[in-house]
């Protein structure tokens, strides 16, 4: 997935995990028009279409909603259209009393961030959200992937739809992962994974060091302090969301995170997929 997209010619830089067709689609918490946090979870068994945009208050962002809740009305009831932007929840609830927007329910990045980080489209610049679409099968698996190159350009439904149709038609997964997306929790005294698993996790954790056999360690180098704690904070929106919280130490430039599951007492399979998922950021 393509890490720049432009606003009138001029670049902007995605910020989150570089998600691909096939990934395990990340869970994330969103507002709902009633200030209640909504999660991904909640829409289980469901083929998922998300429109995601920058502002109800532009044109184009104002006839994706428009367009999609209309599509959205001829569709089967195995799927649920869901739109996503960082518009208060007021604003949003507004706007669909106004036009009648009763077949995509809309949902707000504002508070949280969480879709925009764990989906990779976060403005940074902006801190607003890309222009696009997902569609996620009823595994929760990302089967389609659009994103406009320019924030001012329309989306192309067309294309949208015909995935739509074909992930119908053929429905099955398709990830492929050696571990899982996502953290589990772990209990007291959940046995630490063996040095031979450690060993062989290490080879795919580039640039993670084993620390007295119990913990893993990476330091990231930035440009300046601003641009390490942007970056704790991302880490911070993606460790809350799996409930798996890192040590994370900040040092002027350099963050420094550390990695392990103190219910184990060692390394489990958590802190390897944090790395992972950290990795992608």
């Amino acid at each position: 997935m393509s890490r720049t997209i432009k606003f009138r010619g001029a670049p902007l830089t995605l910020v989150g995990r570089n998600l691909k067709i096939g990934s395990p689609a990340p869970d994330f918490r969103v507002i709902a028009t009633d200030l209640k946090d909504i999660w991904l979870g909640g829409f289980k068994s469901k083929i998922k279409v998300i429109t995601f945009f920058p502002s109800l208050d532009t044109p184009v962002c104002d006839g994706q909603v428009k367009e999609f809740n209309i599509r959205a009305a001829g569709l089967s009831s195995d799927v649920t259209v869901l739109g996503i932007s960082k518009d208060l929840p007021f604003a949003q609830k507004r706007f669909c009393s106004t036009f009648d927007i009763n077949t995509i329910t809309l949902f707000s990045d504002y508070r949280y961030s969480s879709f925009g980080i764990n989906y990779g489209v976060l403005i940074k610049e902006l801190n607003l959200l890309a222009r696009g679409v997902f569609i996620l099968d009823k595994n929760d698996i990302l089967r389609h992937v659009q994103i406009t190159e320019e924030l001012t350009s329309p989306l192309d439904y067309g294309a949208a739809i015909t995935a739509l149709e074909e992930l119908i038609k053929n429905p099955s997964s398709i990830a492929e992962s050696q571990l899982p997306s996502k953290c589990k929790p772990c209990e007291i005294g959940s046995p630490p994974l063996p040095k031979e698993r450690i060993e062989q996790l290490l080879l795919q954790a580039k640039g993670w060091e084993l620390v007295d056999d119990k913990k893993i360690v990476k330091e990231f180098k930035f440009k300046d302090f601003t641009e390490a704690k942007y970056f704790l904070d991302l880490v911070s929106v993606i460790a809350e969301g799996q409930g798996h919280h890192p040590t994370l130490t900040l040092t002027y430039n350099k963050l420094k995170v550390t990695l392990t599951t103190h219910a184990a007492g060692g390394l489990t399979d958590n802190d390897f997929i944090m790395a992972g998922i950290i990795d992608e950021l």
